[in-house]
C-alpha cells in the first residue's frame, strides 16, 4: 500500500493525501517508552505519509522527527509551529507570542532540535491577539527570503486573520480542527482557503479519538487524560454522543472496515485540498489510518455522516479558537 499525493496550497510541496500528528511523541499521551518512534515514523514514509506535524510545545517531538528524518530527509514534508508559550488551563488565559524578534529565535531552536538547516513549513500555531497579523508573518517572510523556512501556514486562525495574512505572503496550509465532530470551519473559514488557495490541514481528525469507536465511557479516559477538559467528553455530553458514533460504526460495518477510517474518509471526500493528520504511535493504527484512502464512501454514507450532530463546546475556552489579531499599527 502506497497512499495517494495531495499538494499543500497552490504552489506548495506534494505530500502523501493523509499525514502524521507527531504530538503522540510527547508527554501528552502518556509519552512512548514502549515504542520505537523511528519505526513508526520510518513506516509512515515508506508508505506516502510524509507530511511530518510537529511543534516547539509538543516536548520532545522535534528531536524524536529529526533523529527519525536523519537519513532520509529529502524524503518527508516537516512542519513545525511556534507561538504557544502556555495553552489556557484551569482558567488561567492562554500565553502565545507572535512578536517579530520572537518568530526568529524560536525557529533558530526548532532547527536546532530537529538538526535540519530548514523547515518546509512553519506554523504560527496560534495567532497573538495583539501582535498584528501583518507584523508576525512579515517576520515569517524574512524567514522564507533567507531559505530557512519554505513554506507559510496558520492554524487556528480566523476569516480576517487569514485574508490578512495572505496579503502580506502566500499562506499554504491552514491547521484547524476538523472532523465529524468539529465542523465549523465548514462556514466561513474552507471556503476563504479555497478562494485563497490555500490548503486545509485538520488536526484531531477522529474527534480526539472518540470517532474510533474504542471509547464507550468517559471511565475509559486515564485519571489524568487531557480529553476529560474537553466538554465534549463530560457533563453527560460523551453519553449523548455516542449516538454520532453508532452512526459511524454502522457505516463502518457496511465497508467491513472501522470507525476511524470512515471518519478520515468523510474528511477526504471533502476535496483534494484536504490533508488531516491523525496522531498515533503505533504502527498497528497508523497503517489502519492510512487504509481509510481505499475506503469507498457512498453519497448517502456522506450526507448520512454529514448530519450527524454533537452534544458540547470543542473546547472549554473558546478564545482559543479562529482568531483575529490586533489591527496594524499606523
Amino acid at each position: 500500500m502506497t497512499i495517494p499525493t495531495r499538494t499543500l496550497g497552490t504552489d506548495g510541496p506534494v505530500v502523501g493525501a493523509i499525514g502524521l500528528g507527531c504530538m503522540s511523541f510527547s508527554p501528552v499521551f502518556g509519552g512512548f517508552d514502549d515504542v520505537d518512534p523511528n519505526e513508526v515514523i520510518g513506516r509512515a514514509v515508506d508508505l506516502g505519509c510524509t507530511l511530518l506535524d510537529t511543534a516547539d510545545v509538543y516536548g520532545p517531538s522535534e528531536i524524536v522527527v529529526g533523529e527519525a528524518i536523519a537519513e532520509r530527509r529529502d524524503e518527508v514534508v516537516v512542519a513545525t509551529k511556534f507561538g504557544i508559550i502556555s495553552p489556557p488551563a484551569n482558567g488561567r488565559p492562554a500565553v502565545v507570542n507572535g512578536a517579530p524578534e520572537y518568530v526568529r529565535s524560536a525557529l533558530e531552536k526548532s532547527l536546532r532540535r530537529l538538526k535540519l538547516d530548514h523547515v518546509d513549513l512553519y506554523y504560527q500555531h496560534r495567532a497573538d491577539l495583539d501582535v498584528p497579523i501583518e507584523e508576525t508573518v512579515g517576520a515569517m517572510a524574512e524567514l522564507v527570503a533567507e531559505g530557512k523556512v519554505l513554506h507559510l501556514g496558520l492554524s487556528e486562525a480566523s476569516v480576517d486573520t487569514i485574508r490578512r495574512a495572505a496579503a502580506v505572503h502566500p499562506i499554504a496550509a491552514l491547521q484547524s480542527e476538523w472532523s465529524l465532530w468539529t465542523r465549523d470551519v465548514e462556514a466561513d473559514i474552507l471556503p476563504t482557503c479555497r478562494e485563497l488557495g490555500i490548503a486545509l490541514v485538520p488536526f484531531s481528525p477522529l474527534g480526539r479519538g472518540a470517532l474510533t469507536g474504542t471509547i464507550t465511557k468517559v471511565a475509559d479516559l486515564a485519571p489524568g487524560d487531557m480529553r476529560r477538559n474537553f466538554p465534549r467528553f463530560g457533563n453527560g455530553a460523551f453519553d449523548a454522543n455516542l449516538t454520532s458514533v453508532g452512526v459511524v460504526r454502522a457505516i463502518a460495518d457496511a465497508h467491513g472496515v472501522t470507525p476511524g477510517q470512515v471518519a478520515l474518509a468523510w474528511l477526504l471526500a471533502k476535496g483534494p485540498d484536504v490533508i488531516p493528520i491523525p496522531g498515533t504511535k503505533r504502527i498497528e493504527y497508523l497503517e489502519e489510518n492510512l487504509a481509510s484512502v481505499d475506503v469507498p464512501l457512498t453519497e448517502a454514507d456522506i450526507a448520512r455522516l454529514d448530519a450527524l450532530e454533537v452534544v458540547g463546546d470543542r473546547a472549554a475556552d473558546l478564545t482559543w479558537l479562529n482568531r483575529s489579531t490586533a489591527p496594524l499599527r499606523v
